[in-house]
């Protein structure tokens, strides 16, 4: 089983193969935000500065360029083989696979930081950047394409992959800020809140296992129309930011 020291955990940095996005990223953080309690959210605030939960939550995406942060650059995605059973899925991630990444290794040490020392500035940060990996399908992809990037595609005439479709493209599709996606997000699904509160973490987890893996199914069929493509996927897209944001803020509140 592959360990993490924290020095090494805190030197995290992802080359070119990003989650989400910024404005993905960051309206992750702000549903999360919007959802701490009072004693999560002053804690939080004491840390970050005021909103910098949302400010600083693209950073582990921005130090990329800065050579101390090389020591590991495979905590953000954990690629998976697709069509795997839900107890494979739960038995080899458990289990810190040897391949294919270190996210979730990386959260479970980061969660065990934040806990005996919840006022480490950047476990916090790195924790809710991971977060939101978690629960982007392309950070849950497979093996032999390296997440989607070795799926090429073409996006309104430019050429892209699969991984870059869902990290930023499908969201900036709609034009909006992360401030206004995010109270849209709100609108649309705040129905669903209570119900993803409850959701255990494997159950999430699965969830997002089976997108990634719709994903890859319906990709063959695909006429190549970027308009189709956004409207057939944009919903999902949409759902796995809003869980995303809801589950972490569920984390920082029962950490805090």
């Amino acid at each position: 089983m592959k360990r993490l020291s924290i020095v090494s955990l805190l030197l995290v940095i992802v080359l070119n193969i990003f989650a989400w996005g910024q404005k993905g990223h960051r309206i992750i953080a702000q549903l999360a935000y919007d959802n701490l309690d009072c004693k999560a959210r002053k804690h939080v605030d004491k840390v970050l500065g005021k909103h910098g939960m949302i400010y600083l939550s693209t950073w582990p995406d921005e130090i990329k360029s800065d050579t101390i942060y090389l020591t590991s650059f495979t905590c953000h995605y954990q690629d998976l083989p697709g069509g795997m059973t839900d107890s494979a899925v739960i038995a080899t991630l458990t289990n810190y696979p040897e391949d294919g990444g270190d996210l979730f290794m990386a959260l479970d040490s980061l969660e065990t930081v934040l806990m005996r020392n919840p006022n480490s500035h950047d476990a916090l940060v790195f924790y809710v950047h991971m977060m939101a990996d978690r629960f982007c399908p392309m950070h849950l992809a497979h093996l032999d394409d390296k997440g989607g990037n070795g799926v090429k595609m073409k996006w309104f005439g430019s050429n892209t992959n699969l991984h870059s479709v869902w990290d930023s493209k499908l969201i900036e599709n709609k034009g909006f800020s992360y401030t206004e996606y995010a109270n849209y997000l709100h609108d649309v699904y705040d129905n669903q809140r209570k119900a993803i509160q409850k959701m255990s973490d494997e159950e999430t987890l699965l969830y997002t296992y089976h997108v990634t893996d719709d994903i890859y199914q319906y990709h063959p069929t695909w006429s190549g129309n970027a308009y189709h493509y956004a409207y057939r996927w944009v919903e999902t897209v949409e759902f796995q930011m809003y869980m995303a944001g809801i589950r972490l803020a569920a984390h920082l509140n029962a950490i805090f």
